[in-house]
């Protein structure tokens, strides 16, 4: 974000993000979202009225503008009253709307099967992560070679989302293929640079930065068309699979929990809605109806002594 012609509100607002360590895809966004506010107001938001803010919901309302895009902008509204304004009475007109619950999109072990085998060694290795150890795109591209623990088997994932760090298994499988990789990667920019702080993935464009997430995305994106793949799956649809099918077998839900870096068990619990393997066995009683009515055990006849009278 640049600083060039930039209006003292605007300013304070980003010196108050900075002082709450609000990341820059935050910041990001509640700018976008004041400038969107401002645009409409046609003025300076600090100059906006209880009315302004309810025409502007209705506005949203009315432009189609998804649920989920219309609560992210009035986040960014809220923190603008709330905290650079000190306008508490313009924050309470603020609302949200409660988002659609949908099921995550998952692929098979097939497809999954399929989408790595025509992939490159690059590919392969960078999917691989996000389906092997569950990896966000962002936590890809930002590996480095201290993150690979080969003694303990481990990935260490440093202050992802939420600023929290977190563990991941290193398969053997994992490992062979980020050796594989680390013998044609290329390490033109980084030859001045302590090899446990070499990025695993560096662009070739950018000297001493990583490949960007958009370029992770374009490659997943190629690799699900060469394999045929039509469902409109993500890169985070690895992240998804990952999940659902270490439910399916038979992992403790509170180990996938970890393994996510979820903090509620509420976020990790949705995938039992879309383990189809789970799902699938799962026996129907409209089966029973189909099936003879099982005949209980005969009793056993009374013994000759039960049956005559005391003397």
């Amino acid at each position: 974000m640049t600083t060039e012609a930039i209006t003292p509100l605007r300013q304070r607002m980003i010196e108050d993000m900075n002082a709450r360590k609000l990341c820059a895809g935050t910041q990001r966004g509640h700018i976008r979202a004041c400038k969107r506010f401002a645009a409409f107001l046609k003025r300076s938001p600090d100059r906006a009225t209880c009315e302004d803010i309810r025409s502007f919901q209705l506005h949203l309302a009315d432009t189609g503008v998804s649920i989920c895009t219309r609560n992210r902008t009035m986040t960014g509204l809220r923190f603008l009253f709330r905290v650079t304004l000190r306008r508490l009475d313009l924050a309470e007109e603020i609302y949200h709307i409660r988002e659609p619950q949908t099921l995550p999109l998952v692929m098979s072990v097939d497809e999954m099967k399929r989408l790595l085998s025509v992939s490159s060694l690059k590919t392969r290795v960078l999917l691989s992560l996000g389906y092997g150890c569950g990896l966000r795109a962002s936590e890809i591209v930002r590996l480095k070679v201290k993150h690979i623990d080969k003694a303990q088997n481990i990935i260490r994932i440093e202050q992802s989302k939420g600023r929290k760090d977190r563990i991941v298994m290193l398969p053997q499988e994992m490992l062979d293929l980020l050796r594989q990789w680390w013998k044609v990667r290329p390490s033109r920019h980084d030859a001045g640079i302590p090899l446990p702080e070499r990025w695993l993935f560096p662009s070739r464009k950018s000297a001493g930065r990583p490949i960007t997430t958009r370029h992770l995305n374009r490659l997943f994106h190629e690799a699900a068309d060469a394999a045929g793949i039509r469902k409109g799956v993500t890169l985070h649809t690895l992240r998804h699979s990952f999940a659902t099918h270490l439910l399916e077998d038979q992992t403790h839900i509170r180990t996938i929990q970890a393994l996510l870096g979820h903090t509620k068990p509420d976020t990790t619990t949705r995938y039992t809605h879309v383990a189809a393997g789970m799902i699938s066995a799962v026996k129907s009683p409209l089966d029973r109806l189909s099936q003879p009515k099982r005949k209980g055990p005969r009793k056993a006849e009374k013994s000759q002594e039960e049956v005559q009278p005391p003397a």
